[in-house]
């Protein structure tokens, strides 16, 4: 997604999450690959999975309060998951940074709207977000944790710990 081009050029934004949201999930994938017992500091996770440092610090506090990941100080420090991969859903990562769309934000800009006080985009609105939760709710780290590449996506271009 972050890595992709449009045909001038540009890096391509996804409309459904924020980077900040992007940014979290691409850090706890990439944590859920490392192997239990060795926390990752931020600079090396930074580097790992291109995002810039200082953005990283700040979800990864954000993710440690929510009691995703724990953090150690000294040497040897770092972070690692708080939990198995398999008991760590992407909504929980979401949540813990607020970027789960809100129920009954307007899509359209209007505000509040609903069934009965629907905008042009409500119906149609409604069914994605119905989608994204149920996604979220049932994908787990577990999934990224056991993602064997194949085809152009080969484990040359992917950063592993």
């Amino acid at each position: 997604m972050d890595g992709a081009e449009s045909s001038n050029g540009a890096a391509r934004r996804t409309m459904l999450l924020s980077q900040t949201a992007e940014y979290a999930l691409r850090a706890m994938a990439w944590l859920a690959t490392v192997p239990e017992g060795h926390p990752v500091r931020a600079v090396d996770l930074s580097g790992a999975t291109g995002i810039p440092t200082h953005y990283l610090s700040k979800v990864l506090r954000r993710l440690v309060l929510a009691d995703l990941l724990e953090s150690q100080k000294g040497q040897g420090g770092g972070f690692s998951l708080s939990r198995p991969p398999s008991q760590i859903a992407f909504i929980e990562i979401l949540s813990a940074i607020d970027a789960y769309p809100t129920q009954g934000r307007c899509a359209f800009g209007w505000g509040q709207c609903d069934a009965t006080d629907p905008c042009p985009l409500h119906n149609s609105w409604s069914h994605l977000n119905e989608r994204i939760r149920d996604w979220a709710s049932n994908t787990s780290l577990e999934e990224i944790a056991n993602f064997t590449p194949a085809g152009p996506r080969s484990s040359e271009n992917l950063s592993k710990p």
